[in-house]
């Protein structure tokens, strides 16, 4: 369940302050950039960007662009996206709960589709190369020549599906001028050391080599009370090797290869948060979040295994369940410690990716015409391992249920094919609990795939393998007339396979076993969501015209037509009711799942779904720009963005949701000036815009699996960027932003965290069977009638009669659904069964990750002394508050946050060396920039997603 990261662009917009400090930093470090030897010393240089796929200076590209040189990146202390995000407007970022999974948000629209088929809002590019489901997110940058970041639609020229916007990773080059070299060296706090280097060899007049890379290792950012130990650190490296042939300056062939790997404890979670409800109802309470523990009689792995369900699903074993719902839960006595950067932890984690990386440019002038050709094979993978709980589970050595199922397996009161079970989950009838790991046979501790622990190690994985190959091809011209054109076309080929996640609990194991009925385990011992194999092909042709009318006023016409091919082959298998023998090595090629598909009675829960779906569409872009002077350009544009729709992930039976869901589009409409002014001291960018969102795709948690809709929005906003030079050694820029965002459609959606939709007269049910909630309504909004209806049935299973929640005007109780429901159908019961919930309207609410303001300031100074120099700097960024879920709720509420980083740098002598000191995150901030609520049956605690911490240290650095 992770979303893989695809591509897109276009263009249409206005610059930002940074992009235009990009090469101000280059001046002011004594280390000006070709791109900006015909800039005076105390103008604002400027940089050559590719992003209308030819090299164009920033100022006159009416595209909303920011452009970071490597000189930049270090002055501002980027080294990471997470860094990154800080220093552009109307732009969010923060880490996803799955592996591979993050959220670049631009402009309101942001990844909020979650699952296998699903395409990012924002296009990751390497070299103009497009790659998906790249750890990008997760290197550090090295080694760049810039990064480009395009705001808006981008379906013109850079591909499909980037309705966010594009960013395009430029690697430096080998330079065929001579032999250069450069290293660097860092100590921080958290014992954190960081190297990199490069080495640049001319071989010959016409062919140059260029080897760069680095190398991070430190201990982690959180502590683990447990071990009394640091986790989330890092222990990871890159190297990149290039090679330039360039026969002459008419023809370039560039071919970059790389290899990153990690492994080390890196968490996908930072910290889980919790206002414990004392009913085990919903788990966490909806009201607000707190530093508790979820309450653990929530979880679908205690209902399961809990008194009441056994005794009604299968009276004999009742005596073996491992505890009540209506008592202690398995967190009853655990100390979640109030710090978000604290722990207590028993499954430590632990991160492995790897990515290998080829790509190709290859460009010829003709003179007239250019043609330009990428290509690239990518190849990786990611697993990682955490504690679903971020808890430690009550131990089960003295648990009367358990100790009874180790005394009598094996005797009569089972039956003899209990013995395999006992020894399986007990350590051969040493009783100490044993249960799987997560592994692809589906056989797990029944198949020897096992850890031991006095407790239940509660942990979750998520894995995948992906490659890719794309190719394509670009004819632009440069006639002496007033028409030009580009021409292209380019085709992708993605594929994933065990794209796996998994949520392991003794629990699971445990009640396997039981409805196994001793002849063997039911299906599979531990929650499993796997996508086996996806594909996707998509190709896509485009064009753009260009008319000058004159030497100042131009318009560009451009279109293209993307088409998606999609295959996905997935399954859920979860307590499936099918029985696997004791002794099965692989349950998916063992018979019994052979004739799972067979078997009628189970029609339409087969354990494997084939879907094939298909989407063509085509997108395009208009701009008039007028340069009234060469220092000022106005500009209007209009761009249309589209993205593929996707399978959804297939279901338990008892949940009916759509196989699929639609595409996206955006109609962006847009404009905006560039403008130079005080002899080129002072730059200032104004750009306004407006979306018409149809279709936005966005996710919510359906039975332990996410699922997909699609709801209309309208987008605008204003960006307002600002940089002064007034001398040599000054240098001030300034960027503001506003963004307004608005759901228009009428669309009526469950609250997963509070089922009950806000109604008095909803009686909010936790599902003994599926651990689910659903809702009871009173057909007459009478509260004493559904919760009358509620307790009479429950009497007849012999459960308790509906309590109040606190944090809801409601009531709630632990009952079986289909049962409600069956009785419900009798009109006298005069309620309404709510499989998901009751549901509200969020038309007009705001979307996910959308800040209204952001603003950053940053401020530096070069002190001449010689040739030597000294230059202090110090950044703010401030991103206002948003929330985090499209229902608007308090508990989903992130407040704004400000970030500082500051750092003084000493230049030798031609700049062939430094020495500096840093600080980034200056004051501490803890702040909260992502939360993710996980599904019902886990109890709806809440993931939370944090700024890095401060972080200080030295470096030190030469070059020749």
């Amino acid at each position: 369940m992770r979303k893989l990261h695809l591509i897109g662009a276009s263009a249409i917009a206005l610059l930002t302050a940074q992009a235009a400090f990009a090469q101000a930093a280059t001046e002011t470090s004594g280390a000006p950039s070709g791109e900006a030897a015909n800039v005076a010393d105390n103008g604002i240089a400027d940089i050559v960007v590719t992003a209308q796929r030819q090299s164009e200076t920033l100022q006159t590209v009416p595209i909303a662009i920011s452009a970071f040189s490597a000189e930049a990146l270090k002055a501002q202390q980027i080294n990471t996206t997470s860094d990154l995000q800080l220093t552009l407007p109307n732009v969010t970022f923060t880490k996803g709960n799955f592996t591979s999974s993050s959220s670049f948000n631009i402009r309101g629209i942001g990844d909020l589709c979650v699952g296998v088929t699903c395409d990012a809002a924002t296009a990751i590019h390497v070299n103009d190369v497009p790659i998906i489901a790249s750890p990008i997110f997760q290197n550090e940058y090295f080694d760049l020549e810039r990064v480009e970041v395009l705001r808006g639609p981008q379906g013109t020229l850079f591909g499909r599906n980037a309705t966010g916007g594009v960013i395009n990773f430029i690697t430096a080059k080998p330079d065929l001028s001579g032999i250069h070299a450069s290293v660097e060296g860092e100590y921080g706090n958290y014992n954190s050391y960081r190297i990199k280097g490069m080495f640049n060899l001319p071989v010959t007049d016409t062919i140059g080599i260029r080897v760069a890379g680095y190398y991070l290792k430190r201990d982690g950012f959180t502590h683990n009370v447990a071990t009394n130990s640091q986790i989330d650190g890092r222990d990871q490296y890159d190297v990149r090797a290039s090679i330039r042939w360039q026969p002459s300056p008419d023809t370039t062939l560039d071919i970059v290869g790389h290899y990153f790997h990690e492994s080390d404890d890196r968490s996908r979670i930072q910290k889980q948060l919790c206002h414990r409800d004392p009913t085990g109802v919903l788990g966490c309470l909806p009201d607000r979040l707190g530093f508790d523990t979820l309450n653990g009689n929530a979880s679908f792995a205690a209902t399961l295994t809990s008194t009441e369900f056994l005794r009604i699903a299968a009276a004999p074993l009742a005596p073996f369940a491992l505890g009540s719902v209506y008592g202690p839960d398995t967190y009853a006595n655990f100390n979640n410690p109030a710090d978000l950067r604290t722990v207590n932890i028993d499954s430590l984690p632990q991160f492995r990716t790897q990515e290998k990386q080829i790509l190709v440019n290859f460009s010829q002038n003709f003179g007239a015409a250019t043609l330009k050709i990428d290509g690239g094979y990518t190849k990786g993978f990611t697993d990682s391992t955490v504690d679903y709980n971020l808890a430690i589970e009550g131990s089960l050595a003295a648990n009367p249920g358990l100790n009874a199922f180790n005394a009598v397996a094996g005797s009569g009161a089972l039956g003899a094919g209990f013995l395999a079970a006992r020894n399986a989950l007990l350590a051969k009838g040493t009783g100490m609990p044993c249960q799987s790991l997560a592994e692809p046979t589906g056989t797990g501790v029944y198949g020897g795939h096992s850890i031991c622990a006095p407790q239940s190690l509660d942990f979750d994985r998520s894995t995948g393998y992906g490659k890719q190959y794309h190719g394509e091809a670009i004819v632009s011209t440069k006639f002496d007339g007033m028409f030009n054109f580009l021409v292209g076309a380019g085709y992708l080929d993605y594929q994933v396979k065990d794209n796996d996640y998994y949520v392991n609990s003794f629990n699971l194991d445990y009640a396997s076993a039981l409805f196994g009925g001793g002849t063997g385990f039911s299906a599979t011992p531990f929650y499993r969501n796997n996508s086996s194999f996806y594909e996707l092909k998509s190709y896509g042709i485009f064009g753009e015209a260009y008319v000058n009318f004159s030497d100042n006023l131009k318009l560009t016409v451009g279109a293209r037509y993307n088409h998606d091919d999609k295959h996905v082959e997935a399954r859920t298998t979860l307590l499936t009711g099918t029985v696997v023998p004791y002794g099965t090595t692989n349950f998916y090629t063992s018979p019994q799942y052979a004739n799972y598909d067979a078997d009628p009675a189970k029609a339409g829960i087969q354990p494997l779904a084939v879907n094939d779906v298909k989407f063509g569409r085509g997108t395009g872009r208009a701009v008039l720009d007028w340069q009234i002077t060469p220092h000022n350009l106005i500009y209007a544009s209009y761009s249309r963005g589209y993205k593929s729709g996707g399978i959804n992930p297939p279901l338990t039976p008892v949940f009916t949701v759509a196989t699929g869901f639609g595409p996206e589009t955006v109609n962006a409409y847009e404009i905006g000036s560039k403008n130079t002014f005080l002899d080129g001291t002072f730059r200032f960018n104004l750009t306004a815009f407006m979306y018409q969102y149809k279709s936005l795709q966005l996710s919510r948690i359906v039975a332990r699996t996410a699922v997909n809709d699609n709801v209309d929005a309208n987008i605008y906003g204003l960006e307002a960027e600002g940089i002064i030079k007034p001398s040599r050694s000054v240098l001030v820029n300034l960027n503001a932003s506003y963004l307004h965002t608005k759901i228009k459609s009428d669309k009526l959606f469950a609250n997963t965290q509070d089922p009950s939709g806000g109604r008095a007269d909803a009686v909010i049910i936790k599902d003994l069977q599926f651990g689910n909630n659903c809702a009871v309504i009173s057909n007459s909004g009478n509260a004493a009638a559904s919760n009358g209806f509620v307790g009479a049935v429950n009497a007849g299973l012999g459960l308790r009669a509906p309590t109040a929640i606190p944090g809801t005007n409601t009531t709630g109780a632990f009952s079986l659904c289909s049962v409600l429901t069956a009785n419900a159908a009798n009109p006298a019961a005069g309620v309404t069964v709510l499989q998901e919930g009751v549901t509200t309207n969020v038309k007009g609410n705001e979307l996910p990750q959308s800040p209204h303001y952001k603003f950053s300031a940053g401020i530096q100074y070069t002190a001449d002394f010689g040739t030597w120099s000294l230059v202090p700097r110090i950044d703010l960024t401030y991103t206002g508050g948003y929330y985090a879920s499209i229902f608007n709720k308090n508990i989903n509420r992130i407040a704004g946050y400000e970030v500082i980083n500051a750092q003084i740098q000493l230049n030798g002598p031609d700049d062939r060396f430094f020495v500096k000191a840093f600080v980034q995150n200056l004051t501490k901030n803890n702040a909260i920039t992502g939360l993710y609520v996980t599904d019902q049956s886990s109890g709806l605690f809440t993931n939370a997603f944090t700024l890095e911490p401060r972080r200080y240290g030295v470096a030190a650095g030469f070059k020749f």
